[in-house]
């Protein structure tokens, strides 16, 4: 036992030597290795996994993202605090970087890199803060899905953040950021911009996507790295997929006419896998097919951390479309 604590104990100083002064950094030279050795260290040192701290981190960021006025929209760790919440509701001092002082006004500044201060300013100590909090919940993984929705109140919030979490496991992050067009570009397709068009089946309502037109069985594809949120049959949409990405976006795969061997609810794909084909199924009972001509119905929504909302993903398509044909 006194051997395993030593190792341990080891570990989180070799951890600390290596992490670079990341508070200090300007946060256009910070990389992904830089905010993955945080991570690390941070989870030595409270428990918490690693990629679950990078799925925190990423919830917050892809908020931030949508709001380009936000003060904190680059900050290294994106995660932030009000100064009375940091520093105590009744403290004099909102600025006050005093650990002893901070935790006498029941504040939740904490000192994460060791030089006896805790600054709301300093990536190391926010990140340190907030995963004690978590850490509060207690140990392992159910209690980590507690301490995560204590802080967010929100189960959504802790589902996306787990996703993240895997993601983050599965792929390095400059591959989680690929994209491609959902249809092979050799195969016969034709689309052009649908987003808001009025829809009359199932009554007034708009479209919430781009149709990409192509034949029966044609190919297609996970549009970006995601973990498959939903799939099965819509009265809408007829057999679908919905698939999760990194930034939280929702990518909608709509009147398929089957699936790909091995997709299914929570599996992991790779843009450019083949997810589906083709069809015109929806509109109508399970199984209804051929009520309009066959293509893909691709939407795409976000989250704003409080609801998911749809975005013409027409510019999106152009951009992928544009990079696969350079690639070729």
């Amino acid at each position: 036992m006194k051997r395993s604590r030593m190792f341990h104990l080891f570990c989180v100083i070799l951890i600390w030597l290596m992490t670079p002064a990341l508070a200090c950094q300007a946060d256009s030279h910070v990389t992904a290795q830089d905010r993955k050795a945080l991570y690390l260290k941070t989870a030595a040192l409270t428990g918490i996994r690693w990629s679950i701290l990078a799925g925190c981190d990423q919830y917050a960021r892809n908020i931030l993202a949508l709001d380009s006025e936000h003060p904190h929209k680059d900050e290294l760790i994106s995660i932030a605090f009000a100064k009375r919440a940091w520093a105590g509701p009744l403290n004099p001092n909102p600025d006050d970087q005093n650990p002893s002082t901070i935790a006498l006004f029941g504040g939740i500044g904490r000192d994460g890199n060791g030089d006896g201060r805790a600054q709301r300013s300093s990536a190391e100590d926010r990140l340190y803060t907030f995963a004690q909090s978590i850490a509060q919940a207690g140990p392992g993984e159910e209690n980590t899905r507690i301490g995560l929705w204590q802080y967010y109140r929100r189960g959504k919030a802790v589902d996306l953040i787990n996703d993240f979490a895997r993601l983050f496991e599965h792929a390095e992050p400059e591959e989680l950021e690929k994209h491609v067009f959902p249809v092979p570009l050799n195969y016969n397709h034709d689309y052009a911009s649908t987003w808001g068009a009025k829809r009359g089946w199932g009554g007034n309502r708009i479209h919430e996507g781009t149709d990409i037109f192509a034949d029966y069985g044609t190919p297609v594809r996970a549009t970006s790295y995601g973990i498959i949120e939903l799939v099965g049959w819509n009265k809408y949409g007829g057999w679908r997929i919905g698939i999760r990405d990194l930034h939280g976006n929702y990518h909608y795969f709509a009147h398929l006419n089957g699936y790909a061997p091995g997709i299914h609810h929570d599996v992991i794909v790779k843009p450019g896998q083949v997810i589906g084909h083709v069809g015109s199924s929806g509109y109508g009972p399970k199984g209804t097919m051929g009520k309009f001509p066959p293509h893909l119905h691709y939407g795409l929504y976000r989250d704003n951390g409080r609801a998911e909302y749809s975005v013409d993903p027409y510019p999106a398509l152009r951009i992928w479309e544009r990079q696969d044909a350079a690639k070729k």
